[in-house]
């Protein structure tokens, strides 16, 4: 009988854990069991894909931007790549302040249901105001600065200095490029090595992906607020998957209008890396499977996908983006508000740059909106309308923020010639022994 291929078995695992989440809920110490002993087994698996990505980081990038030769290309690649990403973004904040104000999910919200609620989750509403305030107050300039690392050692101690660690792999493979090659070869010789070594152990730690995203998915049911809640705030969640099934639409419409692909092929290709990123909730630690697929399925070549995929990692977050536009709109309807249109805009700036500056990592989009609604001069209160959906959409973001990803990947090897055919047909080429 033929085994079954590695992005089945993470969707049988996805279901699995949520039939096992719902099955534990119903018993008095089914919680507690799942928190002990199978919670932690989800955590391992994450963790082990967070140990990679500053490795994996260093290795890639420098060894892409080593290979371009050539300085003119990288500043030619990198235009593109900002330029592109910064594109679908405010494409992605339009779609979600259109169907926010089309749907009016705000509406539906009582006024009953909005005080338990603020009185519920106001202790986590300070939370984030406190982290967002301290970012606010750090000045205009303070992303720049933030940019470059003083200590390089210290700033891959943290994924969440993920731009920092771009920002010496780039300049690391600058000063390569600008050596004789004589001088740079061994060093690339090195990190060629290197990478191989990482994209083995992801090799290895995805193998354990079904068992990863069972102990996830179960810990996430138990852990789940009531299904009253869900059912109050139902409008806006429908909202926002909606834009988020909008936004994959439209990247599988890009891709094939910039570079010929199918739906299927596309779709095909990136499915387990969007499997992974709905369990993980982290595009950080979805990463090495991203360029993995991007390179070995989607026909990308190693120079473009080392350099974009990380990157829009760090920086391109449609998914969070558009989460914010709506959540924005929906709580200020909650209140009874009505936004300007010159307001809306500012919001489709704020989130755009918002977007931007949110770390690759579960919830970090929850601390930018608080900036976002600061802006529109939205109450922050408001947050605690929609923590108690905001686990779930935040795993539906995260896969339409690896799917951007993917797509501009595609897109910028296509204007550079270098997308040719997969080097592997399907994944068990890659996870079946054959490779290990």
């Amino acid at each position: 009988m033929k085994k079954l291929a590695l992005h089945w078995k993470i969707l049988l695992g996805m279901v699995l854990g949520v039939l096992f989440g719902i099955l534990m809920s119903s018993f008095a110490e089914g919680k507690g069991l799942v928190q002990d002993w199978v919670k932690p087994f989800g955590t391992i698996f994450i963790n082990s894909l967070k140990l990679i990505a500053v490795p994996l980081i260093l290795g890639s990038l420098i060894k892409g931007v080593s290979d371009l030769k050539d300085i003119s290309k990288l500043s030619k690649m990198g235009g593109k790549t900002i330029l592109i990403y910064i594109l679908t973004t405010v494409m992605a904040v339009s779609i979600g302040l259109f169907l926010v104000n089309t749907i009016k999910p705000g509406n539906s919200i009582s006024e009953k249901t909005r005080t338990e609620l603020v009185g519920s989750y106001s202790q986590n509403t300070q939370k984030y105001k406190d982290e967002a305030a301290s970012q606010k107050q750090s000045g205009p300039l303070k992303a720049l600065v933030d940019l470059v690392p003083d200590n390089i050692i210290g700033a891959s101690s943290e994924n969440k200095n993920m731009l920092q660690v771009i920002f010496f792999a780039i300049f690391f493979g600058v000063g390569l490029i600008l050596i004789p090659e004589s001088k740079s070869k061994p060093v690339k010789d090195f990190f060629d090595g290197f990478n191989e070594v990482i994209l083995k152990m992801i090799d290895l730690i995805m193998l354990a992906a079904p068992y990863g995203v069972f102990a996830l998915l179960a810990s996430l049911i138990v852990e789940s607020p009531s299904t009253d809640l869900f059912m109050a705030l139902g409008w806006y969640a429908m909202t926002v998957v909606l834009g988020l099934f909008l936004m994959i639409v439209l990247y599988v419409f890009l891709v094939y209008i910039f570079t010929g692909k199918k739906p299927k092929f596309f779709i095909n290709g990136i499915s387990p890396a969007q499997l992974l990123a709905f369990s993980t909730s982290s595009s950080a630690a979805t990463l090495p499977v991203t360029m993995e697929r991007v390179s070995e399925h989607l026909g990308v070549e190693e120079e473009v996908s080392s350099f974009v995929l990380p990157i829009g990692a760090t920086i391109n977050m449609d998914g969070t983006s558009l989460y914010q536009a709506v959540a924005a709109v929906f709580i200020a309807q909650a209140f009874g508000m009505d936004l300007s249109f010159g307001v809306q805009l500012g919001i489709v700036a704020t989130a755009t740059l918002a977007s931007i500056g949110s770390a690759a990592v579960p919830g970090a989009g929850m601390v930018m909106l608080v900036i976002v609604l600061a802006q529109a001069g939205i109450p922050e209160a408001g947050l605690a309308l929609i923590f108690a959906v905001d686990r779930p959409l935040d795993m539906c973001r995260t896969v339409v923020n690896v799917t951007g990803d993917a797509t501009v990947s595609m897109v910028v090897a296509k204007t550079e010639g270098k997308l040719g055919k997969p080097h592997v047909k399907d994944w068990d080429d890659d996870y079946e022994g054959k490779k290990i």
